[in-house]
């Protein structure tokens, strides 16, 4: 199973987060990345945009497909990764690292704990990957 921080909360969308001095850190799991193959483009929100939870808020592009990146939670981008747009194989050289997207200041940090937890992400990603073998 790929790497999966259990520090972090995961959307079912394979989005994680990472909550830290009251601003939540975006980026998608190495399961999405190695799922989609070499990134060749990131398309990022822009600053100040308001995003609701679950709302598409950036594209990635791999030599694979486009898949839309979803907001994990509710607030106000307040970041964004700019070195993407030059080196977007970072998402897949590292996804919790310096492969982030954007970061959001959350309406309310609580939502969190609407994601998943890494077991039970981990296990997503099984049953996931069991129904697309």
């Amino acid at each position: 199973m790929s790497d999966t921080p259990a520090e972090l909360r995961y959307a079912a969308s394979h989005e994680w987060a990472r909550l830290q001095d009251g601003v939540v850190t975006v980026g998608i799991s190495d399961f999405a990345q190695d799922a989609l193959g070499d990134v060749v483009y990131v398309e990022l929100p822009e600053l100040d945009q308001e995003v609701v939870a679950g709302a598409e808020i950036a594209v990635v592009e791999s030599v694979k497909a486009a898949s839309d990146i979803y907001a994990p939670v509710s607030g106000t981008v307040v970041a964004i990764n700019d070195a993407l747009e030059d080196a977007p194989e970072r998402v897949n050289q590292a996804p919790y690292g310096d492969g982030w997207f954007f970061k959001l200041e959350p309406l309310d940090p609580g939502e969190l704990d609407n994601l998943m937890a890494a077991d039970a992400y981990r296990d997503h990603c099984e049953t996931d990957g069991a129904r697309e073998s």
